[in-house]
């Protein structure tokens, strides 16, 4: 392997990719919330997951062969790949109920409720700075959701349910992404929501919906697939404590896509709780450097 080709040779070139995924992401779930008033919501869960695995296993497997689905850890892949399956369909409900950007910078707590798990299931050192960072992405997410106000209701406790299976998805995710390749992961990620939402196309299928909803579809799959490769070819260019702050990006494109497409403005409010979770969410990235590298001085 060359030097250029080694993990965190290329920081520039992560940190665009970081971003590019994020444009992806947010491209996602703009089109998931488009065509969620005209698909069901199943139907829409599935094909996103088999356009991925399907596109992935085309451009992956003349090049690796079946050795790729080759893991020492097959039981917690499924875990791995059921955990993201729960958060998307988390997703799905969530987008359906609420706006693209507020529900964006909702999701982006997750790096901070990592913290929380390592804390508690790791018995991970956590420091008081970072302690209130997290009190202060909570506190955020709080003024967007608004519990006890007039638009308050049962969906806007989605996104927390999805918080916490995706930042389980994290967890899991650092965890083996020490021993396992990273292209197995998405692989394993993509066909385990395929052939588990699968069994629900019986009961929710149907082809009575408009042509522009069959092109959306795509959209999503599309948008996934490459965003999560974009994301894998990142982390293997640059460190995930470079890459974190970028990933916050994914919310500005979310509220522009929201803007263009539902002519949505996040209210003073909503604005100040998605300010204060990308603060202190990138703060809390900057943090991770910096006890990093005074742990290696």
């Amino acid at each position: 392997m060359s030097t250029a080709a080694r993990p965190g040779a290329q920081p520039l070139a992560g940190i665009f990719l970081v971003v590019a995924a994020g444009a992806c992401f947010s491209t996602l779930d703009t089109a998931t919330k488009y065509v969620s008033a005209g698909v069901p919501l199943l139907m829409a869960l599935w094909f996103r997951y088999c356009f991925q695995a399907v596109a992935t296993t085309v451009a992956v497997l003349p090049m690796r062969g079946v050795a790729v689905f080759r893991t020492r850890k097959l039981a917690w892949q499924l875990v791995r790949g059921l955990l993201l399956l729960t958060s998307s369909l988390l997703a799905f409900a969530s987008l359906r109920y609420m706006p693209v950007g507020e529900f964006t910078a909702i999701v982006m707590i997750t790096p901070l409720a990592v913290t929380v798990l390592a804390a508690t299931l790791l018995k991970e050192h956590v420091s008081g700075l970072r302690w209130a960072l997290v009190a202060g992405g909570f506190a955020g997410t709080l003024i967007i959701i608004r519990p006890g106000g007039a638009d308050f209701g049962w969906a806007s406790l989605l996104p927390l349910l999805l918080v916490a299976s995706n930042a389980s998805f994290q967890v899991l995710t650092s965890k083996l992404a020490r021993t396992e390749d990273p292209v197995t992961m998405h692989l394993y990620t993509g066909w385990t929501g395929t052939l588990i939402a699968a069994l629900a196309l019986p009961f929710v299928w149907t082809t009575d919906i408009a042509a522009w909803l069959w092109v959306a579809l795509c959209i999503m799959g599309l948008a996934a697939t490459v965003g999560h490769y974009f994301l894998i070819m990142a982390y293997y260019r640059a460190p995930a404590g470079t890459l974190t702050p970028y990933l916050y990006s994914q919310i500005g494109f979310a509220m522009l896509g929201g803007l263009l497409v539902f002519s949505h403005v996040p209210d003073k409010l909503s604005l100040a709780g998605i300010a204060m979770i990308a603060v202190c969410g990138a703060a809390g990235a900057w943090l991770t450097v910096r006890e990093r590298r005074a742990a290696a001085g």
